[in-house]
């Protein structure tokens, strides 16, 4: 699909595609007050219940089902989550595929790679050490690189969810994601165009998203907090700035603020989060992101490869 624009249109077409991989993942009703935030309504969409545990399964299917693959098959680098996205659809349609963690990958998200039966390396201390990793093997044997974020194919099936939740929530003022290189702010955002406010919440410790609107162009930012293994890469990505000049609003949050909206995640809704997947809530429970009364806002929580046990504590 190289050329084609990211729009509504273009995103349809990528769900009419994917929608036998994928899970068309619930959205949950919250009033306000049961999080502390009297006087609006939020429309929770729990992609943490989609396959591999993340949104990131649309844009792994998008890639392997729209691209030419060639014989050396796949590969991907990832803090993560996309590495395990990567993992299932390739098993699924069983192609090869070579997948590079960095050591701060979380070891829900290692183990879920290596029972995929894909090939695992763990290399370096960041997300920017596994994507040069990945990308001398491309340039050894020839593989297709499927990029976490900065893929044509990835933005289109991130919008995907936007899609379903325009759907499922009609009315929204506003949707509230999670940044790291900022593939599902900016397919949010293509699929929206306009329409609502995308407001995108990223760790203080990892603001790609805040730099990039501040110098007007991806520039490296921190990689560290609490979550690195999903929100750290070094920079926002070269497609997805223009969308995201245009269309996204930026929020950050400290590691406290995380945490907290992980714990509220579990003695609310009983929905265990990952650091990553519980930020966009922390943008809300942090008045970091304003509301207003009888706001009825959309907010992704998607995440959920981690350990349940913790969050009891």
């Amino acid at each position: 699909m190289s050329g084609v624009s990211i729009g509504p249109e273009q995103i349809a077409a990528t769900l009419r595609v994917i929608r036998p991989h994928v899970r068309r993942t619930p959205v949950v009703e919250v009033d306000g007050k049961d999080l502390g935030l009297p006087g609006v309504q939020l429309a929770v969409k729990l992609e943490l219940l989609q396959r591999a545990g993340s949104f990131k399964a649309r844009g792994a299917f998008a890639n392997l089902l729209l691209r030419q693959l060639p014989a050396a098959g796949v590969v991907a680098a990832s803090g993560g989550n996309h590495g395990v996205a990567v993992a299932l659809a390739a098993g699924e349609l069983h192609v090869s595929a070579r997948i590079f963690v960095p050591r701060i990958s979380a070891p829900a998200k290692i183990e879920r790679i290596r029972a995929s039966g894909a090939d695992l390396v763990v290399v370096g201390e960041s997300y920017a050490d596994a994507l040069a990793a990945s990308e001398e093997w491309v340039a050894r044997t020839g593989a297709l690189a499927v990029h976490a974020f900065d893929q044509e194919e990835t933005l289109l099936g991130a919008g995907t969810l936007a899609l379903e939740l325009d759907e499922q929530a009609p009315g929204l003022s506003a949707v509230v994601v999670p940044v790291g290189g900022g593939g599902l702010a900016g397919g949010t955002a293509a699929y929206f165009a306009g329409r609502l406010s995308v407001i995108g919440v990223e760790p203080e410790a990892a603001p790609t998203l805040h730099r990039a609107l501040q110098a007007g162009r991806p520039v490296d930012a921190p990689a560290g907090g609490l979550a690195a293994d999903s929100l750290a890469p070094r920079r926002l990505g070269e497609k997805v700035f223009p969308i995201a000049q245009r269309w996204v609003q930026s929020a950050l949050v400290s590691d406290e603020e995380i945490a907290t909206a992980q714990r509220r995640l579990w003695s609310e809704l009983r929905v265990a989060a990952e650091p990553g997947g519980a930020c966009a809530l922390a943008g809300l429970l942090s008045r970091r992101v304003a509301l207003q009364p009888g706001q009825r806002v959309g907010v992704v929580v998607s995440g959920g490869n981690t350990s349940a046990v913790d969050l009891g504590r």
